[in-house]
């Protein structure tokens, strides 16, 4: 058995906590089937047997849309594109396109690090809750086959955006992908290191006060950019394409960064 063994996770540094918040979540498209929405980092997608109690994308809409079937998850800390079926016949058709491998999930993340290749596909094989804090690990005798192809979009000084397309839905697949590349998702606490981006640790020269300065991103560095899919309408056969503006904190990094 061989596993991915990544730092331990660490104390976040001090930040808003949004679990018990109320956040806005645009809504990006919507059909008689399908609804999908931009969901804010900080608010889970459906109720999570970890925190029960905790406010999810799927309560908060549903008194306006009225009932939804979740086709698929994000993490608390990532962002954007999440689909929801409004129909049981819509959610089954959904499923299957995804079983099918008909729907394309296209995520952007701000690694650690500067890739030197341009395009890579990772297929090393994960088991879900394989440690004592439940991460997804690397196991090539008990894991189920996963496979994510990475195409390098932009890198500064120690960092890099990078494009994620997983072809199979493994819990955490794109996070431990990218740390197994040795390119770990910045800020993420399980995966790689906690610590937040701050300007003054890639800008050579940079001025200002250390003590008071904010991190440029404090949450894991992930976003859920985009999702192609089949429609559902009987004779239709356009893809379907829902994309996920960059979030404020996101767009922040991207600005400065640009800026090197």
């Amino acid at each position: 058995m061989t596993s991915l063994e990544p730092a331990l996770p660490q104390e976040r540094p001090f930040r808003l906590d949004c679990r018990y918040m109320k956040l806005t979540i645009p809504v990006l498209y919507s059909d008689d089937l399908i609804l999908a929405v931009d969901k804010p980092a900080g608010l889970l997608s459906a109720p999570d047997r970890y925190d029960p109690a905790a406010p999810t994308a799927k309560a908060q809409l549903e008194p306006e849309h009225g009932r939804l079937w979740p086709v698929h998850q994000l993490d608390r800390d990532t962002s954007g594109v999440l689909l929801f079926a409004r129909t049981a016949d819509a959610h089954r058709k959904l499923s299957v396109a995804f079983e099918r491998r008909e729907v394309t999930r296209i995520y952007r993340a701000i690694v650690r690090g500067r890739p030197e290749w341009m395009e890579v596909a990772c297929e090393l094989p994960l088991l879900v809750d394989g440690d004592k804090v439940h991460r997804t690990i690397i196991d090539a005798g008990h894991g189920k086959s996963a496979r994510t192809v990475f195409a390098l979009l932009e890198s500064w000084r120690g960092y890099a955006l990078v494009e994620a397309r997983p072809e199979t839905d493994r819990t955490h697949q794109v996070r431990v992908h990218f740390t197994a590349l040795g390119f770990p998702i910045a800020c993420d606490p399980l995966y790689g290191t906690v610590e937040p981006i701050f300007l003054s640790k890639v800008k050579r020269g940079w001025k200002g006060d250390a003590w008071v300065e904010r991190p440029l991103m404090s949450r894991t560095a992930l976003h859920a950019f985009a999702v192609e899919l089949p429609r559902l309408s009987e004779g239709e056969t356009e893809i379907l394409r829902i994309e996920a503006p960059y979030p404020k904190d996101l767009r922040a990094v991207l600005t400065q960064f640009a800026k090197l």
